[in-house]
């Protein structure tokens, strides 16, 4: 079964730094596009950023030039640096993949959340 597991977020002041990571465990064959989305409070689900199996990348304009992403292919892993976090930055972060497991077809998979609060 394939799992997405985040780790980092937590609370940082205004301008500050955070760096959010994903890690794929399972038996998969191969993993397509992975990324992060947010959910802030009562807003929609949002795409931050995404990298694809070619390392093109694809950011929000909110966070052009502030946030950068990154996969390490060998571990199934996608990070996202983020500086010069801002109040409206805060939300729910979800890791997203598109991948093939082995004996499975293609889809979506979804981390469980992780919370990013900047404030000061």
């Amino acid at each position: 079964q394939v799992q997405l597991v985040e780790s980092g977020g937590g609370l940082v002041q205004p301008g500050g730094s955070l760096r959010l990571s994903c890690a794929a465990s399972g038996r998969i064959r191969n993993i397509d596009i992975m990324g992060w989305y947010r959910q802030g409070p009562g807003k929609e689900r949002e795409l931050v950023a995404s990298i694809s199996s070619d390392g093109s990348t694809n950011y929000a304009d909110s966070v052009k030039g502030r946030f950068t992403i990154f996969r390490e292919d060998a571990k199934n892993m996608v990070s996202l640096q983020m500086s010069g976090l801002k109040p409206e930055d805060t939300a729910v972060y979800y890791c997203h993949a598109k991948l093939t497991p082995f004996g499975f077809p293609y889809r979506d998979y979804w981390g469980q959340g992780t919370q990013v609060t900047v404030s000061s």
